[in-house]
């Protein structure tokens, strides 16, 4: 066999030599016939490349041989590739391929390569580069390793048999495609009473009496071969198996009696107490249902299950009454809907128990008779009762309740409510201003003498006030109109449009109308709630007027229609060719002061203008009662009234007023006399007739006064000599009345009794009195 690889290598060596003389005859040809066709019965001339991995001989490892038909002494053999130079290397002359590292299948299957042939003196390519592929033959050199050393698995308890638990994988790195080379056997060593495994590594229950609440968590070891019992130290695996719970246990109570004590005045639906199970499932799977199976209490009291702990919440439905039921007794049960009879592991005694409920007795509030109230007034209106609230004693007692309205009520201090509970506003409102008020009314509890008991409650009541049309129209936006001087006839000045304060409905309609037509604007209304204002005429005189004030009259459409007035401002502007604006006037803001603003600026005037007049009074008249030694009260107090009266203006003759002028006038005060050098000149003085009239001389009634205010002095009895005598009427004849100046606070009376001269002759003497002469001091 070799010497026929030999002479056919022979002959494929002659064949080469012949045909080289060959194609240099062709490079003479023409052109047209190309050589190329000859090149193509050149070929690579190898076998197929394998070799084993982890050989034990020593490197390196013939792998092969690659050969090409070219057969020149000139040409040599090169590698390309990956590993080329690196795991594989070629002899340059023969192709020999050779190994220079162990090979692992488990790592690199096979490896690609690329031959060449090339000139050795110019590199060039002698034929045409080819591919192969060497590959790397297996030997069972692993053992099985499993994905994972530890597995977490779980199984629902009391599981029927042969219930899957979890899938283990074992993988063998050796090429499966040889036989037994990569086939795995699975065994458990650990936890084969309950537990079994099969060929594919799905290990499944081998009895059904899995109880969690016994033993919760189960551990298996597995172990893992191949065909011809390979085995390492990484072939076993554990698997942790815990048991899920299922619902398969009753509650039951951890007490066969419960016992409450609650105050009557216990909020519906609170807590007044809690009863406690005992569940060996898992909380998830605790579903505990509480339920009164005897007595007549069911609706007055509900059990709620609280999810996080089990419990049984007592809660009431209604309100308690002392006073009607003290004591509450029933039986209740706890039962779980959620439980799978088909795992039941045993029955429970214990599902029901008694409860019994105290309820104690407590003074409580005063209970309106609703929760909140709702009251509606229209506005501007004084209603004599807006609504009533109504709270009662529930006690026994049944004591009366009082009400008022807090004062941290939203404007409380517009209502009053009275001691029935009546409410009432003590204003008229209005909606635009509020539309809501918000009362916190308080109820409190009265003892027999009226005084709050400390019992008290409270309701909210909310009073709407509902809209009236009581306001007019106005502009939706304060308008800053300007045109030009030059503006053509039509040229549109402003769209103006109006609001209301009043509720506006869907349907509202303004009006607009100009309150004069006297002026070089027009309005349009455009029936949209919207008008245009528009020149007239035409050209505008600056000079004449650079501003214009337009009144529009703006109307509703309410019941009753309302009509505003409100002001355009139209400043005339310097405009150039385009229209535009060059210079205008700066107007001053326009401030808007309706009827109230103003009333409101008067009174506060009027305000301070009486407040500063009573304060200079008052300085005067403590001044005037400085200057005379006393103070006002002090003259007040002696006061002393007589009943004797004047013959009015026809009894003028019967005294002589000329001695009282005389005093006026600075008549010399005479001598003082003395009391023992005879009667009283006051009581030897009579009535004169009336025909006729003494004239005494000026110092007559300057005597008289003296003598008065010596017996006053020496009269311990008697009243100061300064006291006022007053005589209460002037005559019956005088139209005048009573015209004593004694009446006023004071002597220096502000009142001007000039008016006196105009009364004619019978009320002369009486002017010259009363005249208002501050030069002229009456000595006394």
């Amino acid at each position: 066999m070799q010497v026929l690889t030999v002479l056919l290598a022979s002959a494929g060596v002659c064949l080469g030599l012949l045909v080289a003389p060959a194609e240099g005859t062709d490079l003479a040809q023409p052109a047209a016939q190309p050589a190329a066709p000859r090149r193509q019965k050149r070929d690579w001339i190898w076998n197929q490349m394998h070799i084993d991995e982890e050989k034990n001989t020593s490197l390196p490892h013939y792998v092969g041989k690659i050969k090409s038909s070219v057969n020149r002494k000139n040409a040599k053999y090169l590698l390309r590739g990956e590993s080329a130079g690196k795991v594989f290397r070629v002899n340059e002359d023969s192709g020999d391929v050779y190994a220079f590292e162990r090979l692992d299948r488990e790592k690199i299957p096979e490896y690609h390569l690329t031959a060449l042939v090339v000139d050795k003196d110019t590199n060039n390519d002698l034929e045409s580069p080819s591919s192969f592929t060497i590959k790397v033959h297996d030997v069972n050199d692993n053992w099985p390793v499993f994905t994972h050393r530890l597995f977490n698995a779980s199984v629902p308890e009391m599981s029927a048999v042969g219930t899957s638990v979890i899938r283990v994988t074992a993988v063998d790195a050796d090429d499966p495609t040889v036989a037994d080379h990569a086939s795995v056997m699975y065994q458990i060593l650990k936890g084969e009473e309950y537990f079994a495994i099969d060929g594919s590594g799905l290990i499944f229950t081998t009895t059904k009496n899995l109880d969690r609440e016994t033993q919760a968590k189960y551990e298996i070891v597995v172990e893992a071969r191949d065909a011809q019992g390979l085995r390492g130290d990484s072939g076993t695996a554990t698997v942790l198996v815990t048991l899920q719970d299922v619902n398969d246990n009753f509650p039951i109570f951890t007490q066969t009696k419960y016992t409450f004590a609650v105050p009557e005045d216990i909020r519906v639906g609170s807590s007044l107490g809690s009863l406690f199970v005992e569940d060996p499932d898992e909380p998830q799977n605790r579903m505990t249902k509480y339920s009164i199976v005897q007595g007549e209490y069911r609706d007055t009291f509900t059990i709620e299950t609280d999810p996080n702990h089990n419990e049984g919440i007592i809660k009431p439905m209604k309100p308690l009454d002392y006073e009607y039921i003290q004591q509450y007794i029933f039986t209740i049960e706890a039962t779980d809907p959620t439980i799978n009879l088909h795992h039941l592991s045993s029955a429970s005694t214990r599902k029901t128990a008694r409860v019994i409920i105290n309820v104690t007795d407590v003074d409580e509030p005063p209970s309106f008779q609703q929760p909140f109230y709702h009251f509606q007034l229209w506005e501007n209106q004084k209603k004599p009762l807006i609504g009533s609230v109504r709270a009662k004693d529930p006690d026994a007692a049944r004591r009366s309740i009082g009400y008022s309205i807090r004062t941290t009520s939203d404007k409380g201090q517009f209502f009053r409510i009275t001691k029935q509970g009546d409410i009432y506003n003590e204003k008229e409102l209005d909606r635009e201003v509020y539309p809501w008020y918000n009362l916190t009314v308080e109820a409190k509890e009265l003892d027999s003498s009226g005084y709050s008991t400390g019992k008290e409650s409270i309701v909210q009541v909310h009073i709407e006030i509902m809209d009236e049309n009581d306001n007019a129209p106005e502009f939706a936006q304060p308008y800053e109109p300007r045109v030009c001087e030059n503006a053509a006839q039509g040229k549109l000045v402003v769209q103006i449009s109006a609001i209301d304060k009043d509720v506006t409905p869907r349907d509202v309609k303004f009006k607009f109308s100009l309150s004069t037509e006297d002026s070089n604007f027009t309005l349009t209304d455009n029936h949209d709630n919207t008008a245009n204002i528009t020149v007239k005429y035409g050209q505008f005189d600056r000079e004449r007027a650079k501003v214009h004030y337009l009144p529009v009259l703006i109307s509703d459409n309410g019941r009753p229609s309302l009509t505003g007035t409100s002001t355009l401002v139209v400043t005339v502007c310097k405009c150039n060719e385009h229209g535009e604006f060059t210079y205008c006037e700066e107007m001053a803001a326009q401030a808007g002061v309706s009827i109230q603003a103003l009333v409101a600026i008067f009174l506060c005037i009027l305000t301070i203008t009486v407040i500063t007049l009573l304060i200079f009074l008052r300085r005067r008249l403590r001044k005037q009662a400085r200057a005379h030694g006393k103070s006002v009260p002090e003259i007040h107090e002696q006061l002393v009234t007589y009943d004797e009266e004047g013959g009015g203006e026809m009894d003028t003759t019967s005294y002589d007023v000329s001695v009282l002028n005389s005093v006026r006038q600075g008549g010399a005060k005479p001598p003082r006399p003395t009391l023992e050098a005879g009667p009283s000149v006051y009581a030897q003085v009579q009535k004169p007739p009336r025909h006729g009239a003494v004239h005494g001389g000026p110092g007559e009634m300057a005597a008289m006064i003296e003598v008065k205010k010596d017996e006053a002095d020496h009269d311990g009895a008697g009243p100061p000599y300064d006291t006022l005598h007053i005589y209460g009427y002037e005559g019956s004849e005088s139209i005048a009345e009573s015209l004593s100046s004694l009446g006023t606070d004071s002597s220096d009376s502000d009142v001007d009794y000039d008016f006196l001269n105009d009364w004619g002759p019978r009320f002369k003497m009486l002017a010259e009195l009363y005249r208002s002469d501050p030069q002229v001091e009456l000595v006394y």
